[in-house]
């Protein structure tokens, strides 16, 4: 699964829910993640 290979992509939100999932299958398809989460 390469599809995303020498992509980056920013996920706001990725502590939980959607923003997780998302992050989680974009690097299982071979991009690169930056992943950010503010939990007070």
């Amino acid at each position: 699964m390469d599809r995303l290979k020498g992509k980056v992509a920013i996920v706001i939100g990725a502590g939980a829910g959607m923003g997780k999932e998302t992050s989680i299958l974009f690097a299982k398809e071979g991009c690169s993640v930056a992943v950010f989460e503010v939990n007070e």
